[in-house]
């Protein structure tokens, strides 16, 4: 009899081993042969997508749609690839037609711009003059600033203006230059315009001390070559506004994507009239999808990227910047590039497991996440040894790379000699693996789409209502959802251990 039992567990163990490692993966339609794998998930909750979205293989991402006749703010989030998403986006005109790109927090991506006013508020505004002198302004500081040669050909610039209103999106597609994250393009942005920002808040709500807050680098930033006046405007109560949008620079940020216009209204982003972009198609690509892909802002491969950065000390509301190139960060090992931590904590805490051996103290002195190839790099300080020339090396410091997708690290350098090197991959501990965290079977979506476009809930709208006034209620994640529902299997699992005795004398004790 022991020995049945001591079988019947192995067998179990089998079993369930087969289950997370099949031999033979499930197979996955392809849209066209140079496609990666189908996926096409929906869900009701952002953060649950972007789970979803780092546990797969397949190169997707996070987009949010708006769904005409729904409740106002509420938003679907789509799980796919980028090809996949173009492939649909063409098709399904009506249900993909308010569709917008999350920009993941801490994500690498390129510079961009939101800008509006009110028309009828600024009839003397010339709209496309002040794009053109916005754009020759920001060039010039980035050339100034970090040595990136920019000009309009490398900026996408997309329009949805109306009668009522001017809108533009402007993407920089910098040549081998993009930022650590959009909080350091909103530092940056912030910083560069700070003259004619101050000038709105002596005119409008600022305060004195507000304004002596800023430290030596901004006010060195202030400038007589370009007359900035051109970025005040009005309003459509009259009051003084900003021609750029200061508000899109935040973590998981939903950025509207070319083609697509907000829900009840007919204005979708095409190609300005005054764009000067330049794409460059490649096989496979049609010159609108090489567009499409122009216009994504964490589009962002890790070769060869020089990642620029501009910090704010404590927040950007303290007015107070730092600045920093690439290769002129402080080496502080308490910190991690600027923000404590990656997105990825449990990632972080393994990387210095790795830099932390032989009485040797390495550290992380940055991190950048490219969100494209779900990639984590880090450069690492106090820790040099390089796989390729098997010693530490003297003053060069190495990077390691952290492939969430394939679940593997592997070392590069900085090292002239080695900078084609990478080494071997090395397999992440399952515990820190999404795939093995988050493990989500296909009827796990909250919205399914049909063979013509039509998105429908996967549950009734009563069961919805009621899971949507239950989250709200408690203000529960779906972690927090996971969690309480295991406490619950344990508690089931457990119970019948209790005597009825015992449970009779607890409700009687209660009573009295």
């Amino acid at each position: 009899m022991k020995k049945w039992g001591e079988r019947l567990k192995k067998v179990e163990q089998l079993a369930e081993t087969f289950h997370h490692n099949p031999v033979i993966p499930r197979y996955k339609p392809r849209l066209w042969p140079y496609q990666p794998s189908s996926v096409w998930k929906l869900f009701h909750r952002q953060s649950v997508a972007i789970a979803f979205a780092q546990s797969c293989k397949e190169p997707v991402h996070v987009f949010a749609l708006e769904k005409e006749k729904a409740p106002q703010g509420q938003r679907i989030f789509l799980v796919t690839t980028y090809g996949e998403l173009w492939h649909y986006y063409r098709t399904y005109t009506q249900s993909l037609m308010h569709c917008y790109e999350v920009i993941p927090e801490g994500a690498v991506c390129k510079l961009y711009f939101d800008l509006e006013f009110h028309k009828p508020s600024n009839r003397e505004a010339d709209g496309k003059k002040m794009v053109a002198m916005l754009i020759q302004y920001v060039c010039q500081k980035l050339k100034d600033i970090y040595g990136v040669e920019c000009c309009a050909s490398n900026i996408l610039n997309l329009d949805s203006s109306t009668d009522d209103k001017f809108s533009r999106h402007l993407i920089f597609n910098l040549p081998n230059a993009v930022f650590k994250d959009n909080i350091h393009v909103g530092a940056f942005i912030n910083s560069i315009l700070q003259p004619v920002l101050d000038e709105c808040n002596v005119n409008g709500s600022g305060t004195h001390s507000e304004l002596t807050s800023q430290s030596t680098q901004t006010k060195r930033l202030k400038t007589d070559e370009i007359d900035l006046s051109f970025l005040h405007v009005k309003n459509k109560d009259g009051h003084r506004a900003k021609f750029v949008d200061l508000g899109v620079y935040t973590k998981n940020r939903n950025f509207r994507l070319y083609k697509s216009s907000k829900v009840g209204k007919n204005a979708a982003f095409s190609l300005a009239d005054d764009n000067k972009f330049i794409s460059k198609p490649t096989k496979g690509i049609s010159a609108e999808e090489s567009v499409f892909l122009a216009s994504l802002v964490c589009n962002v491969s890790f070769t060869g990227q020089r990642i620029l950065t501009w910090e704010v000390t404590d927040t950007q509301a303290c007015r107070t910047t730092r600045l920093h190139t690439q290769m002129d960060l402080p080496c502080d090992s308490s910190s991690l590039s600027g923000y404590l931590m990656s997105p990825h904590r449990e990632v972080d805490d393994f990387v210095l497991t790795v830099v932390r051996r032989d009485n040797i103290q390495g550290s992380i002195r940055r991190w950048h996440y490219f969100a494209a190839e779900q990639l984590l790099v880090y450069d690492i300080a106090k820790y040099r040894w390089c796989d390729n020339v098997g010693r530490f090396h003297k003053s060069n410091n190495i990077m390691i790379v952290v492939d969430l997708k394939e679940e593997v690290w592997y070392q590069k350098c900085h090292d002239p000699e080695c900078r084609n090197f990478r080494s071997s991959s090395y397999p992440l501990p399952q515990e820190i693996c999404i795939s093995y965290i988050m493990m989500l079977d296909d009827e796990d979506q909250d919205y399914v789409m049909d063979d013509a476009g039509n998105i429908e809930a996967t549950q009734t709208p009563k069961q919805a209502a009621e899971y949507q006034e239950a989250a709200d209620k408690w203000g529960g994640s779906a972690e927090d959802d996971q969690e309480f529902s295991d406490c619950l299997n344990d508690f089931e699992l457990t119970s019948s251990e209790i005597s009825d005795e015992l449970l009779l004398n607890c409700v009687q004790g209660f009573h009295s």
